[in-house]
């Protein structure tokens, strides 16, 4: 009996326990994808392939797995790479995979010739070709293996035309058995109880997070850790709701103060990139001591400067750190948490007053208050643009892990609307509110057409500040892109529509945009924001956008 390698693909790729997958069609791809679809994996058809990782990024991020995206030959395949990109930076768990020209016409111009497997090496943590049709299901394994293991990140596979449509004996293929369990190594012993002592030592310990939580599934971990240690806490970004931000130790207003007061610097499950100023001073202070945990040693070694790297599972080093501790040591921090407390009282009421602005054009700060005060804790947030990414980050709370998407540390315009099509696609029940610049929609507007056809309602809200950024001195070359009605091209695709120019207006535009998609029908709040709003956040570098 000889078998397909296309059918080898589809049943390889269910076997690894993957339900959903995004994808435009074209040769030699579209019967790896029917092998797909015939084994019960829905198939998203998406209207660029840089969406098709993107929302392979979203779907991963939501349900802590990685997920799949799949291209033709050629152009296809090289537009996915903006998407992995971005989960490379991100650490997020995507499998790519595309079809190519055939390995027996290499090097004669055959039909999208070009060597993607070098274009995809910088963009991934792995890539590699499949060149007999009988090692398919082994590819494939490891490919979902490599983008889950030890730091998680995107995976590149080049399937040429002539290996997917290959004729093999059945009999001898080796089917992996799937491994769908994440190996979690344990921290050292001695590293961690040096930790502990550090922590008993300290006066004022502050906890960094990252999104490697998310991936370790580690968040009940952290939160039980936090609750004993009484140690405050702040997340990345990419990171936030791991512990919900209403916590007691979380001081929103005294970030600043946190980091630049604390004499013990815990970073768990994150990179010491410049979201966080490298944990470096003016930032931090010169003086306290930083202990980084991290599955990755190549990262912890990475660090300028460290007092202690625990290399191990963040979820099995935080529990075994809660051992070792062995009980409830809140009190210890009383008063450095009461400083915080102090200082978070004192900036709340200017941050509030700040945000119930009622001015015209509406501030985007309004804009975020209207959506933090309508939306439910279980909502999924997934915000892009530049100056309502900032202000959204400052102002909009979250609460459940997996909940909050964002450009991310690669700063990537346009995945806000890929992002909420694959989070709902990863959770249908849940609520998705996408919140996005009007610069970056345009980039991928067109997934607005993806939402529709494939049944996956979304609230969407453009902040329509008339350009690329805030420019109080428009002096900005090409920022200009005037008003557009983004409400009324919705509508065109059979959205329900809002446009907003009054800042009393918003929530009346939520709450029948809401009722339009609990109807099943996607919705667009297109609101008029000040151009001249420009966002408060750390400078990155010497220049601005």
């Amino acid at each position: 009996m000889t078998i397909k390698g296309y059918r080898l693909f589809g049943e390889a790729v269910a076997a690894e326990g993957v339900d959903t997958g995004f994808f435009i069609m074209g040769g030699p791809s579209n019967d790896a994808i029917n092998s797909c679809i015939a084994q019960g994996i829905r198939m998203i058809d998406v209207r660029h392939e840089q969406a098709a990782a993107m929302m392979a990024n979203a779907y991963a991020r939501v349900r802590s797995k990685p997920a799949f995206c799949i291209a033709a030959s050629g152009p296809g395949t090289i537009n996915l790479t903006t998407g992995l990109a971005h989960a490379l930076v991100d650490c997020a768990p995507v499998v790519a995979f595309g079809g190519a020209a055939p390995v027996g016409q290499y090097a004669r111009g055959a039909f999208q010739e070009i060597d993607q497997l070098e274009i995809m090496k910088p963009v991934t943590k792995f890539a590699e070709r499949v060149y007999d049709a009988r090692r398919i299901p082994e590819y494939v394994a490891r490919a979902f293996r490599m983008a889950r293991s030890g730091k998680p990140g995107p995976v590149y596979l080049d399937l040429p035309g002539d290996v997917l449509y290959a004729d093999v004996e059945e009999q001898g293929i080796f089917r992996p058995a799937p491994q769908l369990e994440t190996l979690r190594p344990g921290a050292d012993a001695a590293g961690i109880e040096k930790l502990a002592k550090m922590i008993r030592e300290a006066k004022r310990p502050v906890l960094v997070t990252g999104s490697g939580v998310l991936w370790s599934k580690a968040s009940e971990a952290l939160h039980r850790f936090v609750d004993m240690s009484g140690i405050p806490f702040y997340t990345t970004p990419q990171g936030r709701g791991v512990i919900p931000e209403d916590h007691p130790f979380f001081f929103a207003q005294a970030r600043s103060q946190a980091f630049r007061e604390a004499d013990l610097v815990i970073v768990v499950a994150t990179r010491l990139n410049y979201v966080i100023s490298y944990a470096e001073p003016p930032r931090f202070s010169a003086d306290a001591k930083l202990v980084r945990i991290d599955i990755d040693p190549v990262e912890i070694d990475s660090s300028l400067r460290l007092d202690l790297g625990i290399v191990a599972d963040a979820r099995t080093a935080l529990d075994q750190l809660s051992a070792t501790i062995g009980g409830n040591i809140a009190a210890s921090y009383a008063e450095w948490r009461a400083t915080l407390a102090a200082t978070e009282k004192a900036k709340l009421p200017k941050h509030e007053a700040s945000l119930a602005t009622d001015q015209m054009p509406i501030h985007p700060l309004r804009l975020c208050k209207e959506i933090r005060d309508f939306i439910d804790r279980d909502t999924i947030l997934c915000v892009d643009g530049q100056e309502i990414l900032n202000y959204g980050r400052q102002s909009i709370p979250s609460f459940m892990p997996g909940h909050r998407l964002n450009s991310g540390p690669f700063g990537t315009m346009g995945v806000g609307l890929p992002f909420g099509v694959g989070a709902k696609a990863a959770s249908p029940d849940s609520k998705v509110l996408v919140l996005h610049g009007d610069g970056s929609f345009g980039l991928n507007a067109m997934e607005i057409d993806t939402a529709v056809r494939h049944k996956l309602p979304l609230l969407i809200v453009i902040s329509l500040n008339g350009g690329w950024t805030a420019d109080p001195d428009q002096k900005k070359p090409g920022r200009n892109l005037g008003y557009t009605r983004f409400d009324l091209m919705g509508e065109a695709f059979g959205c329900h529509g809002e446009f907003v120019e009054k800042p009393d207006d918003i929530r009346p535009a939520l709450e029948r945009a809401a009722q339009a998609v609990e109807g099943g029908q996607t919705a667009i709040v297109n609101v008029v924001t000040d151009w001249r709003a420009r966002s408060g956040t750390a400078n990155f570098t010497n220049y601005s956008t």
